[in-house]
């Protein structure tokens, strides 16, 4: 501690310097406050920031249930209930196994002819039969077909030769049906080459290579390309598409993956980049007419149609806020989607619309809850940095968004063939997705092209309730079934 002048033996200029000095020293703790000030302003900041990325997993933002990790809490649905009681429902047809009349073999199992009490032969008429019916697998065999043609010449010097079917091509080859049963195994199921192998060898005793599995997922891609550009001329008619993109890795980088979808259609296009030239590229959006659904990604706002905006993600970053702000617009405008989305719904059920007066009264609730919000996080003026623009809050970011896309947003009440949500393309891009966790990813270009391709024909199968199997056999037999109906 600084000992204290006596003030008494000081003469008056001597007080005058000493007084000088003290305020230069004051000046300069001033200074170092101001800057101690802002340093705590930032590290609170920067703090608040990573708290946020804590608390944020698949229920609250973007990120994907796999990567919430063992720790987290399970995520709540963002469905409402329905307030039916679990299992099946009343009047529900159910799936009992039952006798069927024409089982394909019949094993007797006779009575003894004797009785084994009292010794008496058991009479033979007036038996009563018990049936019991087992429904078991037959174990897997090969067959091997040969074909067998001939050849000749005629007596004017013209070779004549036997034509054979599509699959026997040369002396010796797999089927139709081994090979569309790799495919099925492989692009459908999701199996890793290695592993469809060592079923097949295990199931049917026939000891493959991993490259037959290539060379057949190969050949199924060359023989889909038609249908794969097929489907996307019928996605660029429809009135209502829905958008995705997501990370994939091919040859150890990173890849995109993008999507186009509807209720009966899937287009899948693998490209180096995410954005604009990747779409362009696509040939999907350019010149679409429709209503593209997607989840705000700024590239998709390039393209010249009209736009509905996911509120499955703003209702994620709305949970978000309201358990880091405690703001009660937040609750407001959850409760606000939810109840729209339910009235939109009850109005498709009943093939009706949505009268004028009832939309102007929605649009006045929405701009309501916006300008409550926006009292509640006005808009930062402070540059953190010598350029760029002033960074916002989530909540500022989204308010934003909500305003200045108003119409994207609730587009799902004004026409009600656009949905409230983008959940149709994100399910579409799930099966990719849980193809990277099985195998990690693509070893060549080539092979995530090919699954693009084969995973656009058989998904459009499975949504329209077509036999998938079937189908693969019937490419290798050169009958490939129509992806586009209607």
């Amino acid at each position: 501690m600084l000992k204290r002048p006596d003030l008494s033996q000081l003469s008056v200029a001597e007080k005058d310097t000493l007084i000088t000095a003290l305020f230069d020293q004051l000046d300069a703790m001033s200074q170092t406050m101001q800057v101690m000030k802002q340093t705590i302003q930032v590290m609170q900041s920067r703090i608040d920031v990573l708290e946020g990325q804590l608390r944020k997993d698949s229920h609250n933002s973007h990120k994907p249930p796999s990567s919430d990790g063992f720790g987290k809490k399970r995520p709540k649905s963002l469905r409402e209930s329905s307030g039916r009681k679990p299992g099946g429902q009343q009047g529900h047809g159910g799936s009992t196994l039952k006798l069927t009349r024409e089982p394909d073999v019949v094993v007797s199992h006779p009575l003894p002819p004797w009785c084994d009490a009292c010794g008496e032969k058991l009479p033979t008429p007036g038996l009563i039969p018990i049936r019991r019916q087992v429904f078991d697998l037959v174990k897997p065999v090969v067959q091997v077909t040969e074909h067998l043609g001939y050849e000749t010449h005629c007596t004017c010097g013209k070779h004549h030769r036997s034509r054979f079917p599509a699959e026997a091509t040369a002396p010796v080859q797999y089927g139709p049906v081994i090979k569309g049963a790799l495919v099925y195994l492989t692009q459908q199921q999701l199996l890793p080459v290695a592993r469809t192998v060592q079923l097949i060898e295990d199931l049917y005793g026939v000891a493959l290579s991993t490259g037959t599995v290539q060379t057949c997922i190969a050949q199924a891609a060359r023989q889909l390309t038609p249908s794969y550009e097929q489907i996307a001329r019928a996605i660029r008619e429809q009135p209502v598409v829905h958008f995705d993109e997501t990370g994939q890795r091919a040859e150890a980088r990173l890849r995109w993956l993008h999507v186009a979808g509807t209720a009966q259609l899937t287009w899948y296009f693998t490209h180096d980049k995410r954005g604009q030239l990747a779409m362009d590229d696509s040939r999907i959006l350019p010149g679409f007419k429709g209503v593209a659904v997607h989840d705000g990604w700024a590239s998709y706002r390039d393209y010249d149609c009209t736009h509905a905006l996911c509120n499955a993600h703003h209702l994620r970053e709305l949970i978000y806020l309201e358990e880091t702000t405690q703001q009660p617009w937040t609750r407001k405008m959850m409760d606000f989607l939810r109840a729209a989305k339910k009235e939109a719904d009850e109005a498709k059920s009943e093939e009706m619309f949505i009268g004028r007066k009832r939309l102007a009264y929605l649009r006045q609730t929405y701009e309501s809850i916006l300008r409550e919000g926006e009292r509640d996080n006005p808009w930062s003026r402070i540059r953190k940095g010598a350029r760029g623009k002033v960074k916002q809050t989530p909540a500022v970011n989204l308010l934003n968004r909500l305003r200045r896309q108003s119409e994207e947003v609730l587009r799902f009440l004004e026409d009600l063939d656009v949905p409230f949500d983008n959940n149709q393309a994100e399910r579409d891009i799930r099966m990719s997705k849980l193809k990277q966790k099985i195998s990690g990813g693509f070893r060549t270009v080539t092979g995530a092209d090919a699954f693009a391709v084969i995973r656009t024909y058989v998904a459009t199968l499975r949504k329209q309730g077509r036999n998938v199997f079937a189908a693969l056999t019937g490419v290798f037999q050169d009958q490939i079934a129509d992806p586009v109906i209607g």
